[in-house]
């Protein structure tokens, strides 16, 4: 999502929560106030999850004596943490995208005559 504002475009970051009937979250600024910050946390709290829970499935599956509510527990959570690492993935993708986009044009006008 691009927001265009004054002169320059800048990307809405895509929040890793969801609103209202599981719809995305977007936040339009600077990207150094409070909503920002929050949000680092929450990424940094779901990527530490995702990993720990990896951690659990790679146990969970080594032996052969995992029952069947087991792994769909496993299965369900799995999803939902793969689900906010995406979400955190595309957030993060848009970002630099945007930076680098920011940055073109100052490339550019370096090298023009």
């Amino acid at each position: 999502m691009r927001v265009v504002g004054g002169q320059s475009s800048t990307a809405a970051r895509l929040l890793p929560w969801t609103g209202t009937g599981g719809r995305p979250c977007y936040l339009v600024g600077s990207g150094t106030g409070y909503v920002a910050r929050r949000a680092d946390e929450v990424e940094e709290v779901q990527l530490d999850m995702a990993y720990e829970l990896l951690g659990h499935a790679e146990g969970l599956l080594a032996g052969t004596d995992a029952t069947a509510p087991q792994l769909h527990f496993l299965a369900s959570r799995l999803s939902e943490s793969l689900e906010q690492v995406q979400r955190i993935a595309e957030s993060r993708g848009s970002r630099l995208e945007a930076a680098l986009a920011e940055a073109r044009p100052h490339l550019n006008s370096d090298t023009s005559p």
